[in-house]
């Protein structure tokens, strides 16, 4: 059970400080390095290093998947909402260090596939590491 000092200090962190949290305290999991193709469709090729964060829940039976970007320090730069029309399901996916070239990357590489996904780019300044 989680204190009341504990419930007071998440309440008052933002959704991008909650997910900086989340992967500068685990672990992740490259399971698809950049300038791979996907397992089932090998014309999708990943622009980027994608994986999951170990030990977290992403809703389809593995980890949050996270892109990782080569910019580092700056954190969570955006989440990717996205519905796979195919599988039924909808997850959100975390883009770790990456500038907006790189953001551009990740978003076109779902334009010629089936699912649907909205970028969120964070709102506010990335705080210094």
């Amino acid at each position: 059970m989680l204190s009341k000092e504990k419930i007071v200090e998440y309440a008052r962190m933002s959704i991008w400080e909650h997910f900086d949290r989340l992967v500068e305290g685990g672990s992740i999991a490259i399971d698809r390095a950049g300038g791979t193709g996907h397992p089932k469709v090998p014309e999708y090729v990943y622009p980027l290093d994608y994986g999951y964060v170990e030990g977290t829940d992403g809703g389809d039976d593995s980890g949050i998947d996270i892109w990782v970007g080569q910019t580092l320090g700056l954190g969570t730069t955006a989440l990717l909402c996205t519905f796979d029309p195919v599988k039924m399901n909808s997850e959100v996916k975390i883009v770790w260090n990456c500038n907006e070239a790189e953001i551009d990357l990740i978003d076109r590489f779902y334009s010629p596939q089936p699912q649907a996904v909205l970028v969120v780019r964070r709102p506010e300044p990335v705080p210094a590491p």
